[in-house]
């Protein structure tokens, strides 16, 4: 490693400690105590978990962001938010709109959306009843937090054996306000809008708009989007809660496709001229509105959703794909707090039903635009419906409980091609998935805990798309797909280190986790020339360490580390391979790949951030950041045939905030990569013609201007 990138980190927070504390009143042990304050009463309750418990209490490893805490950072992709999260490896395929999140291993196997992680939007899925996600509609100016829960929680979710991410609306705001934000940036990336709040003693309104326009910093890369997200809270009655929540978003992304490592070393920036001949794009219209119902009943607690979603989604590849889909959804929570034995106990039971249904028309892709001739049209109905039921159980008062959780789903899959009734086809995935965890609190603010549970992810419907070499080529759907099983282990240690009288340190929240799975039938893509299939390896071991540490250095300055270890190993896996020879000849083999390592996934994530905060003068309050990122080597497919180099990252950020009474003014600007170092950001896995590479950010500038008026 380079001494280099360390010293750039450095030496803006040097610099910036020895401009004057000019703010009258304030010393270090006053900051040091508010921050405390501020992060035990607000940052310990999450409700990710389906209950709304500490994070102290619950046996998950567990990270909750606050927005305030990044509000100085460019809000463009969800590495900017999620950055700093162990366990979370993110690869931004096309800004924020095509990205990998993998948890453990588990959602490496997209090379388009997200698999293996369930996501929510306020607690509403997000993912579709087949697992996959796409993420246009979430915006971040319009988020309060994010949770998210690392490790298998399928005893909670469908398809959610990687963990659990909750973005959570900025609906708990204490008066009314409206704030312009506006970005700029490199790449002609610009990104405005309005966030405005409306609170009375009954009622609270939330309202965000954001344009997003940027021409991308690869050739055929550009996207715009309009997002418009609401959400309503109601007091109803005393012990009552209605909650509305509601977004529509309209978009467009062009893909520029990736490249072969020669195309890649001549130009990593060059668009591949296949998709630009195809004018490679996905236009999106999508929206949902969901309405919850929260009332407690002196022990028992009670909550009902109910959810509508509606899409539209083009897709231009080979052919011109369009998408029509509906969907409803409902979900219900009861928990009861009941002495057990004269121990605390809390049983919870609920149940999940998302059903979505719409045609599938195909025409021919001419040049991107759509022909008039359609070549397909298919009925597709996905449908999945689970319960599950929690017992947290007190065995030592204060010191040790004991968590059991059990889920059934039930996930189905109905294909029609309404021009071949004869290739009509269906399939249905179920499982059982229970859990059990131990949490031990060592002290009242640190914790031990240890768990084991199955997993169960099935296939997505684009994965489940019928290939020419598997055993019955006539049905829709592949009929040797199967959904993958794990068994998940892990023990971990969390808290916090509280010294409120000191100067040095006074604050330091830790987490340490080992975890090991064993995956049967793995779910992996394949790629025969620019088509995507997917197939199941036998076995495979993945083991792994994470590490988090955020901790208050001094008044006004904070480090934030986070490292992974990774060791995924394919234990058993025979497969069919097919390639191009050197004379350009179609050559099916079948390959042994026991032994290999996972690709897709780095065995070593590091980075570290330290930002300083301090008063400039009363009401001004300067800040300044600088963040380093460490990536080791990916394997590009299940051969191991190529590996990408690694690569290190520096991305500094400065910002001032000004407040005049009522009005705030914020400031920010900083750069991405600041070195300009070449990489690869996102790997296209197993590609038949070894089109493997897509080139991360180069070097790029961003600046923020936001005014916002408290009322």
């Amino acid at each position: 490693m380079k001494a280099r990138p360390i010293v750039w980190v450095l030496l803006p927070l040097a610099l910036f400690a020895f401009v004057p504390d000019r703010a009258s009143g304030r010393n270090a042990d006053t900051t040091a105590a508010e921050l405390d304050s501020t992060y035990l009463v607000d940052e310990i309750v999450v409700t990710a978990t389906r209950t709304h418990k500490k994070i102290i209490d619950v046996p998950y490893a567990i990270d909750r962001v606050r927005m305030d805490d990044v509000k100085f950072q460019r809000m463009v992709t969800v590495d900017d938010v999620l950055g700093d999260i162990p366990g979370l490896f993110l690869q931004s395929r096309y800004g924020n709109h095509d990205v990998r999140i993998s948890m453990r291993g588990f959602g490496s196997r997209s090379n388009t959306g997200i698999r293996g992680v369930r996501i929510l939007l306020d607690g509403i899925p997000e993912s579709e009843p087949d697992g996959q996600t796409r993420i246009e509609a979430i915006d971040f100016q319009s988020l309060g937090s994010i949770e998210v829960v690392r490790g298998n929680a399928s005893s909670l979710y469908t398809n959610a054996p990687g963990g659990v991410i909750n973005f959570i609306s900025d609906i708990r705001f204490p008066s009314s306000f409206f704030t312009n934000f506006n970005q700029f940036g490199s790449f002609y990336l610009r990104q405005n809008g309005f966030k405005s709040g409306v609170r009375t003693d009954r009622y609270g309104l939330l309202t965000t708009y954001s344009y997003h326009n940027a021409r991308g910093y690869r050739a055929h890369g550009e996207d715009y989007w309009h997002i418009v997200n609401t959400a309503l809270e109601v007091n109803a009655a005393e012990n009552a809660t209605l909650r509305i929540y509601g977004y529509a978003a309209d978009g467009l992304m062009r893909l520029p496709g990736s490249l072969t490592k020669e195309q890649l070393d001549a130009d990593p920036f060059q668009a591949n001229m296949r998709d630009v001949s195809r004018d490679t794009k996905r236009i999106t219209r999508k929206g949902r509105l969901g309405i919850r119902y929260e009332s407690t009943f002196g022990e028992d607690e009670i909550e009902l959703t109910t959810y509508g979603t509606i899409k539209s989604f083009e897709r231009t590849a080979g052919t011109y794909r369009v998408f029509n889909r509906d969907g409803l959804g409902a979900s219900a929570r009861f928990v009861t707090h009941r002495k057990l034995a004269g121990r605390r106990n809390e049983f919870s039971v609920g149940g999940d039903w998302f059903y979505q249904y719409g045609p599938i028309q195909e025409y021919e892709n001419i040049n991107g635009k759509k022909g008039d001739i359609l070549l397909n049209l298919t009925d597709e109905r996905i449908g999945n419906a689970g319960a599950y039921a929690q017992n947290s159980f007190t065995l030592i008062p204060e010191r040790l409980d004991f968590l059991l959780t059990g889920r059934y789903d039930n996930v189905r899959f109905n294909f029609k091609n309404q021009i071949l009734e004869v290739r009509s086809a269906g399939r249905r995935f179920e499982d059982f998935t229970p859990k059990a965890a131990f949490n031990f609190k060592l002290t009242p603010t640190i914790a031990a805990y240890t768990s084991y549970g199955l997993g169960f992810d099935t296939p997505a419907g684009n994965e489940l798309d019928n290939f020419p070499t598997s055993s019955n080529t006539t049905p829709l759907i592949n009929p040797d797909l199967k959904p993958q099983h794990s068994k998940n282990y892990e023990i971990g240690i969390k808290g916090d280190l509280i010294a409120t009288s000191s100067r040095v340190f006074s604050r330091v929240h830790f987490g340490a986790t080992y975890f090991t799975s064993i995956v049967k039938d793995e779910i992996v893509p394949f790629d025969v020339f620019g088509d995507v299939f997917f197939r199941n390896s036998a076995r495979t071991h993945r083991s792994g360490i994470e590490i988090g540490l955020d901790a208050d250095v001094v008044a006004g300055l904070r480090c934030r580390g986070a490292y992974t270890f990774s060791d995924f190993t394919y234990d058993e896996y025979a497969a069919g391979t097919v390639e191009i020879d050197d004379e350009g000849n179609i050559v099916t083999a079948g390959d042994d790949f026991s032994g290999n390592t996972v690709p897709t996934v780095p065995k070593n994530n590091f980075s570290v951030s330290l930002s300083y905060e301090r008063s400039l003068a009363a009401r001004v309050t300067g800040f300044v950041k600088a963040n380093y990122a460490a990536v080791s080597g990916l394997y590009v497919d299940d051969a191991n045939s190529a590996q990408t180099e690694g690569y290190h990252l520096v991305d500094p950020l400065v910002g001032i905030d000004v407040a005049f009474g009522k009005l705030d003014l914020l400031l920010s600007g900083g750069a991405n990569n600041i070195f300009d170092e070449t990489y690869v950001g996102f790997v296209n896995i197993n590609s038949t013609a070894k089109e493997f590479y897509e080139a991360g950010e180069p070097r790029n500038y961003f600046g923020g201007l936001n005014a916002g008026y408290r009322f």
